[in-house]
């Protein structure tokens, strides 16, 4: 199994942005790019070369599921799981997640402390 190391995370909120970083690098050990919109994104991606993407669903501009599609579009993502980040969690809008291609979804507001762990189980998942 692959280890996963690289996120990016796509995210316009700094507060959050910050929270995840911390969660993410200090807690979980893993090096993240923050992307603060769609364009961000789609600009470092071959820089970075992401293992899995952590997307925010609601941004200004380009939001989670139009930045999915063009990402889609550019680049071969079926080797990067793409991640949704959300408060909106009903079933249906799950569903209409994965059906974009999302492999899954973490709840807003998540919990600094167990975000890596949840991370992980996704990848190891998926692998």
């Amino acid at each position: 199994m692959t280890e996963l190391k690289r996120i990016m995370h796509v995210e316009d909120d700094p507060s959050i942005q910050a929270v995840a970083k911390v969660a993410l690098e200090v807690v979980g050990g893993f090096t993240v790019e923050t992307c603060s919109g769609g364009e961000e994104a789609l600009k470092s991606f071959h820089a970075f070369a992401p293992q899995l993407i952590l997307l925010d669903v609601m941004m200004p501009g380009m939001d989670g599921p139009s930045t999915l599609k063009k990402m889609q579009s550019d680049f071969d993502l079926s080797a990067i799981p793409v991640v949704f980040m959300t408060a909106k969690v009903q079933a249906n809008e799950i569903e209409s997640y994965k059906a974009l291609g999302a492999a899954d979804v973490v709840v807003k507001p998540f919990d600094p402390m167990t975000l890596s762990d949840q991370i992980r189980e996704i990848w190891q998942k998926l692998q």
